[in-house]
């Protein structure tokens, strides 16, 4: 065989590299393919709890390692604002309750959804144990902590049981809900079952729970995992990674709850191992949608949210949740996670 000219070398070489040059930028730019193979951070909504076990199993595992992101977990502290935090770059990952996403992008904050935490919400008023239903809330004293979402669950709760929600005495009470019902300041208070209404009704049995859903409300993701919409312009593949990730270790949760429940109590030092075991037991059913899959964002149940969100007042006008959230990240993470699994 005749040896190649020099010249013929050097386009051969050229095509070579120009080829190897395409294929790294079409990998680059897939969301899907692609180890972003960097750091991030995400911040909790709130302190540590069972509704967490499959952020910290992931870390504790090192799935989010698997998918190529060094993932560190912030607490938030008294005064945190998590909408700041993304929109600065300090988080790059925060869980946010849905409302207040909703009310973040009323104010015209680009954040979206990109995971479900729970399938179902969290919402509730806790009760003394004589309250027999909503209704009886009527001419009594009920603890809000001042949110919009408060006076929407309790408004909700009331008028779907047959009550009037305007003849419930209302007071600002703060995060306070489980000394505020424990030492009689109230006749009930709006709070997060899975959290508050557990430890609660360890102390004191014969409370009540009235759970948003089982009185008009419909069934919403009460938490979502949440990023601006630069990063998915910009680095898909690290979102992508991220749910993936997390996807993960909450159907490992599901499958060994007490790996999970170490997890995070290792991670979070002076965590009580036994109200994580009974809140986990408690929440795990809401990991999963209706298909058994983890994380799933279903528009029609989120429509059906949205007209609740504005007619109850949280928001002026429904969100637009087609653009509020962006649900392929889940349905591929699922797939993968589901796969990955044991």
């Amino acid at each position: 065989m005749r040896p190649a000219s020099r010249p013929t070398v050097r386009r051969l070489v050229a095509t070579v590299a120009a080829g190897a040059a395409l294929l790294l930028t079409a990998c680059g730019t897939s969301g899907n393919s692609t180890r972003p193979d960097q750091a991030a951070t995400l911040l909790l909504d709130f302190q540590p709890n069972a509704v967490h076990v499959g952020i910290y199993q992931s870390v504790a595992r090192d799935y989010t390692g698997a998918e190529g992101v060094t993932l560190s977990i912030q607490l938030p502290a008294s005064g945190t604002d998590a909408v700041k935090s993304l929109l600065t770059g300090q988080a790059r990952f925060a869980i946010l309750d849905i409302h207040d996403l909703a009310i973040a992008r009323a104010k015209g904050r680009d954040l979206v959804g990109v995971m479900a935490i729970v399938q179902r919400p969290l919402a509730a008023v806790i009760a003394q144990a004589d309250v027999a239903s909503p209704k009886d809330l009527e001419g009594k004293r009920v603890g809000v902590t001042g949110l919009p979402s408060d006076d929407a669950v309790l408004d909700s709760l009331v008028r779907g049981d047959g009550g009037d929600p305007a003849k419930v005495r209302r007071t600002t009470i703060g995060f306070d809900a489980v000394p505020a019902i424990l030492g009689g300041k109230v006749a009930g208070a709006t709070a997060f079952w899975n959290a508050e209404g557990i430890a609660l009704q360890r102390e004191r049995p014969g409370l009540k729970v009235f759970k948003v859903d089982q009185f008009g409300a419909p069934p919403y993701p009460e938490l979502v995992l949440v990023t601006p919409r630069t990063t998915i312009q910009d680095d898909p593949a690290l979102v992508q990674a991220t749910v993936t990730a997390l996807q993960r270790g909450y159907r490992e949760a599901l499958i060994d709850p007490e790996t999970a429940v170490a997890a995070l109590v290792d991670a979070v030092p002076g965590t009580d191992r036994g109200l994580v075991a009974a809140e986990l037991d408690a929440v795990q059913p809401l990991f999963q949608a209706t298909s058994g899959r983890i994380g799933t964002l279903d528009l029609p149940s989120l429509r059906a949210w949205a007209t609740w969100e504005a007619r109850f007042g949280i928001v002026d006008r429904p969100p637009e949740v087609a653009d509020m959230f962006v649900p392929r990240f889940a349905a591929v993470g699922a797939e993968k996670a589901t796969q990955n699994s044991g």
